[in-house]
């Protein structure tokens, strides 16, 4: 093809080749003149071929002039004596596969534009054969979707070597059809399997580009009265999968578990974990399959234990779950570093939640009361803030944990029986104890945490205390708060009080000496 230069020759070059391809199946062959475009480096000359393909395979799949059926090699229907139009249908059908395969080459293009339009154009593509079938039905009814074309599309979101993350929040205006909700679940199971089994070590671009299209996926709550599909249908069929919400929830069941069963890098898991219980979890078909994947999560320590043990909790309490080490596993989450990490508010709210759901023992109750008290001895104000009404609503729960502050017929102790370095909490010795801490921390420097731990001097309250505000207290925030206050009325300077208005003159200047 004659080349002009510039975007704007090469759009007249192409739109001259489109209208003689379209108007003589004699010039056929300036296909390949088209498809070279798409080879090129200049990025709007690509653009201007992805369009002209898109106006060309596009009217050719409506005319029916694409071959329908299993696609013969293209060297065998040229030597055989077939009819001529059916030669020229496997020649173009193949021609469409060639642009198919550059379009999806595309999508890791470094423009985005050249992205976008390629992905814009395929699922045009996908739209079409969808109406107009490249394969023969196997029955009357038969659901036909283009599967192998938006297997392309999916594995090229999915790529191990690009950051699609602009790209895939392009694709998520398309899955709100369920039909290509469906078939992009199916298609996730598939290209992951296929990655991970390409590579020993799977890039990190790859992981996050699959966590970014898998938590894209959200499932209605009910079954639709109306279904949404990409694909449009004369009429829907009771036979299809695609039409129910149960299949779906089977499918976001496999994609997850499919991708959950791999080993993850740690930010990854961090992700995932964050979005398990309000995301993923009430979606699958059978939740208490995550098991694994939160028992795994639960033992990698620190915020990753407090997340996993997020979605055990949901699975005992919502699934009947049995997992007996649940409180020992949070419990050996106390250490001296929580009051230090950033995910503080996170850790107490939701060890607030655990320890308020249900009615627990007292020895427990009062295991995480004092393990709580023994590190308030070293904590930062803004956490004692925070965890002494914490205690005292742990106090507050079990009756029988308020013999840790009061004790009225208990024998002396000449040492504290509380064993700190016992990882189970039943054999830790907590009740045989008392928040001593507690009362040494009356004596903290700061006014307000002073006054925080002489609330058990007094009757402890049953409504108990919202932490909720003091979360996210900081150390700033208690030192502006401190700046704002208001200081007492202004002191006296004389050092000898008044004896009246009238008196000796040595006296009355020495009652109005000032420190000055």
């Amino acid at each position: 093809m004659e080349r002009e230069p510039g975007a704007a020759g090469a759009r007249r070059a192409l739109g001259r080749r489109l209208e003689a391809v379209l108007a003589s199946r004699s010039e056929a062959n300036a296909v390949f003149d088209i498809l070279a475009v798409l080879q090129s480096e200049d990025h709007e000359e690509i653009q201007e071929a992805v369009r002209t393909c898109s106006r060309l395979f596009g009217a050719l799949l409506e005319r029916g002039e694409l071959f329908v059926g299993q696609l013969p090699s293209e060297e065998m229907v040229m030597i055989g004596s077939r009819g001529a139009m059916r030669k020229y249908k496997v020649w173009m059908r193949h021609r469409y596969h060639s642009c198919c395969s550059r379009l999806g080459e595309l999508l890791g293009h470094p423009s985005f534009q050249v992205k976008e339009l390629a992905l814009g154009t395929l699922m045009k593509f996908v739209q079409l054969e969808g109406v107009h079938p490249l394969e023969k039905p196997k029955w009357e009814g038969n659901y036909l979707f283009p599967q192998d074309l938006f297997k392309l599309v999916v594995g090229g979101l999915l790529s191990p070597e690009e950051d699609q993350s602009l790209l895939l929040s392009q694709f998520r205006e398309y899955l709100d059809h369920d039909d290509i909700r469906y078939h992009t679940m199916r298609a996730a199971v598939d290209t992951v399997a296929r990655i991970t089994g390409q590579h020993l070590e799977v890039p990190l671009t790859f992981w996050n580009n699959a966590f970014t299209l898998l938590s894209a996926v959200s499932l209605p709550r009910r079954e639709p009265t109306a279904s949404s599909f990409y694909v449009k249908r004369a009429e829907l069929s009771d036979t299809w999968k695609v039409a129910h919400l149960k299949e779906h929830r089977k499918a976001f069941q496999a994609m997850w578990l499919n991708f959950l069963k791999h080993k993850l890098p740690l930010s990854l898991y961090k992700k995932v974990l964050v979005i398990v219980h309000d995301a993923i979890l009430p979606q699958l078909a059978q939740p208490r399959l995550m098991i694994d994947f939160l028992t795994r999560a639960c033992d990698l320590g620190g915020a990753l234990s407090l997340l996993a043990l997020n979605g055990l909790f949901i699975l005992i309490h919502k699934h009947n779950l049995e997992y007996p080490d649940f409180y020992r596993k949070l419990y050996g989450l106390l250490d001296p570093s929580v009051f230090h990490v950033k995910y503080r508010a996170r850790f107490f709210h939701l060890a607030d939640l655990f320890l308020s759901s249900s009615p627990l023992p007292a020895y427990l109750v009062a295991a995480f009361a004092k393990r709580l008290a023994r590190l308030a001895l070293t904590a930062p104000p803004e956490a004692l803030l925070m965890v002494l009404p914490f205690i005292c609503n742990l106090l507050c729960r079990p009756p029988a944990c308020r013999v840790l502050v009061h004790r009225p017929h208990g024998p002396e102790l000449d040492a504290d029986p509380y064993d700190a370095r016992e990882e189970d909490p039943a054999q830790s010795r907590a009740l045989e104890s008392s928040l001593w801490e507690l009362q040494a921390l009356q004596r903290h420097y700061h006014p307000e945490v002073s006054k925080a731990a002489s609330v058990i001097n007094q009757a402890l309250s049953v409504p108990e205390v919202s932490i909720a505000p003091l979360l996210e207290l900081t150390a700033y925030e208690i030192f502006e708060r401190d700046l704002k206050k208001k200081g007492r009325e202004p002191v006296p300077l004389e050092y000898l009080p008044a004896q009246g208005l009238l008196g000796r003159p040595g006296d009355i200047c020495a009652q109005h000496f000032t420190l000055s």
